[in-house]
């Protein structure tokens, strides 16, 4: 980090592994100056009664403890005036990246896994554009409104998710926080009958997805299928309000969802029904779990 003139505040993965606007999603819904930048909020002054804190509402109670968090994390923080800021290559901060460094590094026989979801994107029953879609999503690489106001594609003015909720159109916003298309998690976790997932992190969403009901290597197969699998129908149906101005209500995206996902389980050779209630409530008691 050096003067912070060219680092925006949320976006930038400027202060650990996940950008701001992630970590301190409800501060940044509320926050007017979505693009501030981190030179910008410093010459505010981040003191507690300072004039960066410039919200849509008085703040509540335990948001006003998020923002001390946030807050907490800038103690530390000191910006170089004359520097601009820089990229470094983390696996050799002195001698910077070459290609040889990052040949190595992707050779590596010891190189750990540092995101436990990318080896849950590739799924064998699911087409490769979807792997990929999910891929790009996990990466904030999709399209979404604030990534192309970012890039100077479209204007902010024009950043409103497409659901009408009001809230800027992130990736995190759109499949996590959204009351319109985040709503289909709850109706899929219903019919598959466990407890949802809580977490802030796409990544996260997606390894806890899997894991959550701790059962065989087939149930956790088939959940990783029906994830990928509802990530892309969101997409999708995202693209045709916007495009196409047509709308598909939740039960029937729920109903896309299953039927995506009967492929795998006729695959698996399950003991069930075709078109039964046995199967179309209770998928997982056909993997002999429920």
């Amino acid at each position: 980090m050096g003067d912070g003139s060219d680092t925006l505040f949320w976006f930038d993965r400027w202060l650990g592994p996940v950008s701001l606007c992630v970590r301190f999603h409800r501060l940044f819904e509320l926050y007017e100056n979505k693009y501030i930048t981190v030179a910008e909020l410093f010459s505010l002054c981040v003191a507690e009664r300072g004039e960066a804190r410039q919200w849509r509402r008085r703040l509540w109670a335990w948001e006003e403890e998020m923002l001390e968090e946030c807050r907490a994390c800038l103690f530390d923080v000191s910006l170089h005036v004359n520097d601009s800021n820089q990229w470094l290559w983390i696996p050799d901060f002195i001698e910077g990246y070459s290609v040889w460094g990052a040949y190595d590094v992707l050779t590596s026989k010891y190189l750990p896994v540092v995101d436990p979801s990318a080896e849950l994107i590739w799924h064998r029953q699911v087409p490769l554009k979807v792997s990929v879609f999910d891929w790009r999503l996990l990466r904030d690489r999709l399209p979404t409104k604030s990534n192309l106001i970012y890039r100077g594609v479209v204007s902010p003015e024009t950043g409103m998710c497409v659901s009408g909720c009001g809230s800027l159109e992130s990736a995190q916003h759109l499949f996590l926080y959204c009351p319109t298309f985040a709503a289909l998690w709850p109706m899929v976790c219903d019919w598959i009958g466990f407890d949802g997932v809580d977490t802030d992190v796409l990544s996260d969403h997606f390894v806890q997805f899997v894991h959550s009901t701790g059962g065989s290597k087939a149930t956790k197969t088939f959940l990783q299928l029906v994830w990928l699998l509802c990530a892309w129908v969101l997409w999708t149906e995202r693209n045709n309000r916007l495009i196409n101005n047509s709308i598909t209500q939740m039960p029937r995206l729920l109903d896309k969802v299953k039927y995506l996902s009967l492929g795998w389980l006729k695959a698996r050779k399950a003991t069930f029904s075709f078109g039964t209630d046995r199967w179309w409530s209770s998928p997982l008691h056909c993997l002999g779990i429920g």
